[in-house]
């Protein structure tokens, strides 16, 4: 049989979160893209809960709408249920969630992604890269990859190739004693790349993540459950969405007792995590029930959500009780679980070890230090989480292209996005647990809020090509509204005071306002506007201190430092410092403050070398 050649300017290997958010980025900046999946039915699929946003990740697909991404346009296209979470809280702690029709979701998706320009889905196994030796004095690099090979030796040649490959480097499920090859329920193991990635010269460890069973509701008894109501309207996700559409639900809730903490422990030694039959480690702020029961002893339940998987469907997921226990203990907790004693499982709820690649391997651009051209994106570099992966995906995606086009990359610092803190998380500090955003990882929280995620990034998407027309047009006429309402404020007085003092006193809300000066009703009807001059006026002390904090941050940041820089020939450094700045290779003095166990003496030393 003749071998088959593809020639492409991008492949993107994993239809994830991250691959669709890569693929589809590249192809809006003109380049020849190739998205690469092991399922082609399984584009965007949620493998675990069928939710979108939260506290912090809200944050970062508001911030991926912003800079022309789709994962906000597909949760409104297909949300069931939107809430704004910890609206008692600041403004920086609002986080938008949507509950998703899961196979609404992801078919929209596909379909985006069969329809656009430039793109090619392509059902593929990828067993390794094609990679060459080479020697460019622009590049500390000494390889370069060429392409991917598909099984059956088909040849996918790129000048880019971005792994978004999720849970599916040498995958490993778990319920109870029984393992199965794989990185989720139906779908196979990726063996070949993990072997192709170590040949690389890459390191790899394992990490592990689990989720819960899903139940028929026609047999859970929701009398016996609290509602939880969604908001009424909804709020979108996407700046560009004027109106949610879809039908909206309810969810329900419920809590464990102590009688089900009680079996657990009696069963711990047959949970994978605890028999020594997963050695990977699991993600601390999403555990297991087995890691709730032990690690909170003290506590006698644990709240239990539970979520439909869509209009169509009876399948409900149980947020709360992802487990790895054997089929009999999952069996025996549920009879103990208010509401769902009677409650029929239509699929086990289990664990999965897999490969992830340490993400110091990375540039802040995402691209690999070791092999030129090669990009990771999405649970490859240590992160969990459908956002933190399609963030991923979509700076991946535009800088491979950037790259490709001979234009300068995109990277966001920390005091521009949740999703800069992110990736310098990541390639900064590493990881030793699967990593999660919070909001308080960032230290401008204030200023990265999730409602002006448009007007922090929006004109840099645009500047880069990846923001259309209608989104550019929809930005430009906020901003022009919010100029004319702040210079309509400062120019109208109330009882002798100007309207935007008024504004800033404790206790003046808009409505206030609109009573005192009833001309200010007509701005009622652009929602958008008025909320982004409110939020400027209340908090402008805290935001202009916080601004000067960015600015100072970012003269730091500002000083590069060359990608070749030789750290052992500075006698002065301390040879922890040398060791593991050398291994890092930070972009800048401001990353180099951040690794761990770097001193402001090995700063000061690295300064005067620099300069």
């Amino acid at each position: 049989m003749n071998q088959l050649e593809y020639r492409f300017d991008v492949v993107v290997v994993g239809a994830g979160h991250a691959g669709v958010e890569a693929a589809m980025a590249a192809a809006r900046l003109g380049l020849k893209t190739c998205l690469l999946t092991m399922n082609a039915d399984a584009v965007a699929q949620m493998s675990c809960n069928p939710a979108i946003g939260g506290v912090a990740k809200g944050q970062i697909v508001r911030e991926i709408d912003a800079l022309g991404g789709v994962m906000g346009k597909c949760t409104d296209a297909s949300g069931i249920q939107f809430r704004l979470l910890n609206v008692s809280k600041g403004p920086a702690m609002h986080s938008p969630r949507a509950q998703a029709d899961k196979k609404l979701y992801q078919f929209t998706m596909k379909r985006w992604v069969e329809e656009q320009e430039n793109l090619t889905l392509r059902q593929e196994l990828v067993e390794a890269l094609l990679l060459e030796d080479f020697s460019d004095s622009s590049s500390p690099s000494k390889r370069r990859v060429l392409g991917v090979v598909a099984r059956g030796d088909t040849h996918y040649l790129a000048q880019a190739v971005i792994l978004t490959t999720g849970t599916f480097l040498k995958a490993l499920m778990h319920t109870g004693e029984a393992k199965t090859r794989g990185g989720r329920a139906g779908d196979n193991s990726a063996e070949g790349m993990s072997d192709s990635l170590s040949a690389a010269g890459f390191e790899l460890a394992r990490f592990k993540t689990g989720t819960p069973c899903r139940l028929n509701g026609r047999t859970i008894d929701f009398s016996k459950c609290l509602v939880q109501q969604g908001d009424d309207p909804p709020r979108p996700f996407s700046f560009s969405t004027e109106k949610i559409t879809i039908p909206q639900v309810v969810c329900h809730s419920t809590e464990t007792t102590s009688a089900v903490h009680d079996l657990i422990r009696q069963n711990l030694h047959r949970a994978p995590m605890y028999s020594g039959q997963i050695c990977g480690r699991g993600p601390r702020y999403c555990p297991s029930i087995e890691d709730k029961v032990v690690r909170f002893a003290d506590k006698e339940s644990h709240l239990i959500f539970l979520e439909p998987e869509g209009l169509h469907t009876r399948e409900y997921y149980c947020n709360g009780i992802s487990t790895s226990l054997p089929k009999d203990v999952q069996a025996a907790m549920l009879k103990l679980i208010p509401g769902l004693e009677n409650a029929e499982v239509m699929r086990w709820g289990y664990a999965v070890e897999y490969d992830y690649a340490p993400p110091t391997q990375l540039h802040t651009t995402l691209e690999t230090k070791p092999v030129a051209g090669l990009y990771f994106a999405g649970q490859i570099n240590g992160t969990t989480g459908y956002e933190e992966a399609a963030a991923q995906g979509l700076m991946a995606g535009l800088n491979a292209a950037l790259k490709l086009k001979k234009e300068q990359p995109l990277v966001l610092d920390r005091g521009q996005a949740y999703i800069g803190v992110l990736i310098d998380d990541l390639v900064t500090k590493g990881v030793d647990e699967p990593y999660r955003m919070f909001t308080s990882r960032a230290e401008y929280r204030l200023v990265l809020r999730h409602d002006n995620a448009d007007r922090r990034l929006t004109a840099i998407g645009r500047r880069v090509g990846s923001v259309g027309e209608g989104e550019w047009d929809r930005y430009c006429r906020k901003e022009q509204g919010i100029a004319e309402l702040q210079d309509y404020l400062k120019k109208n007085r109330s009882d002798g005071d100007r309207l935007e003092t008024w504004l800033r006193r404790t206790g003046q809300e808009w409505v206030d306002l609109c009573e005192r000066h009833p001309a200010l009703r007509a701005w009622d009807c652009r929602a958008d506007v008025v909320e982004q001059v409110v939020l400027e006026a209340k908090y402008s002390g805290y935001v202009d201190r916080q601004a000067s904090e960015v600015e100072r941050f970012r003269r730091m940041e500002d000083k590069r430092i060359p990608s070749q820089f030789d750290y052992a020939a500075i006698p002065q450094l301390r040879h922890e410092a040398r060791e593991k700045l050398t291994r890092v290779r930070p972009d800048s003095l401001g990353q180099a403050s951040r690794i761990s166990g770097i001193t402001p003496a090995d700063l000061a030393v690295l300064l005067f070398y620099l300069e």
